[in-house]
């Protein structure tokens, strides 16, 4: 059994990244990433935290609006809109979940697509659903970096997704599927959810619930990347796979915290790069 180790890879990718920053100075440009914080979560608090400290560390100019849970839809707009029109901003993120009376899509098919760094954008879905060239979210992006660094080729393999939001799932199956993998997307309504993940030679979890995917539900040498991140009540963060008694079945396996959570970060700083290049163009 061998870990992934995203968190040593995430720190050079971060390491390149610094390195393509300090050129970029050279010729006056400097990468410009903007976040938008609505309300006191402190998941998302902490979050954008370590954004900020990534950037710093790989040399991109960070802005952050920080807004109050009340704030209008139309303020949020307000101030997506002025950074669409800010030419030393490459990349617009707005943290997520935003307050209900606040439409998620709405604001973001208000973020210019150019500048859309989260791939969340419907113009940036559709070109990632037909292999077209594009930003792509982060998580799912990372993963794929992480496979591709222990090379671990997904052509041919059965993949099984279990989780299908916007935000993972659902890219996490399209980057499968145009990297030729067999993917199977599992939800919160799949019947017998464990007859799909023991078929899976790459079984990837983004469902957000603590212990979901047990021993029992792996089949042996199968690859398991854990997206899910869940804090215990001592206060301990585990993934969605029990991973002491999953992980001796497997041939490679992601650990929660230090696999994907670091790739996302670090994916983060890829696409506001990519979006620095394409403006410098």
């Amino acid at each position: 059994m061998t870990l992934l180790d995203g968190k040593t890879l995430s720190n050079a990718i971060q390491d390149e990244i610094k390195k393509e920053t300090d050129e970029f100075r050279k010729q006056n440009i400097t990468a410009g990433l903007a976040v938008i914080l609505v309300g006191d979560d402190s998941a998302s608090q902490s979050y954008v935290k370590m954004k900020e400290k990534a950037c710093e560390r790989a040399g991109i100019y960070s802005i952050l609006h920080k807004m109050p849970s009340s704030i209008s839809e139309d303020k949020i707009l307000e101030t997506i809109s002025m950074m669409n029109q800010n030419s030393n901003i490459d990349g617009i993120l707005v943290q997520l979940p935003l307050p209900r009376h606040v439409n998620q899509t709405k604001i973001i098919e208000a973020i210019d697509s150019a500048k859309d760094v989260d791939g969340f954008h419907p113009f940036n879905v559709g070109r990632l659903a037909a292999g077209l060239d594009g930003f792509v979210p982060c998580t799912p992006l990372g993963v794929m970096r992480l496979l591709e660094h222990y090379k671990i080729g997904v052509k041919g393999l059965n993949a099984c997704v279990v989780g299908a939001s916007n935000i993972v799932g659902k890219p996490m199956m399209n980057l499968l599927l145009n990297a030729f993998a067999t993917v199977d997307i599992c939800h919160i309504y799949t019947k017998n959810l464990a007859s799909h993940t023991k078929q899976a030679d790459l079984l990837i979890v983004g469902a957000g619930k603590a212990g979901l995917i047990t021993k029992e539900m792996v089949k042996d040498g199968a690859i398991v990347i854990d997206i899910g991140i869940n804090r215990l009540e001592n206060g301990k963060l585990v993934g969605d796979v029990d991973f002491e008694n999953v992980a001796p079945k497997c041939s490679f396996i992601t650990p929660v915290p230090g696999g994907v959570g670091p790739m996302t970060i670090a994916m983060l700083l890829e696409n506001t790069i990519k979006a620095a290049k394409n403006r410098a163009r």
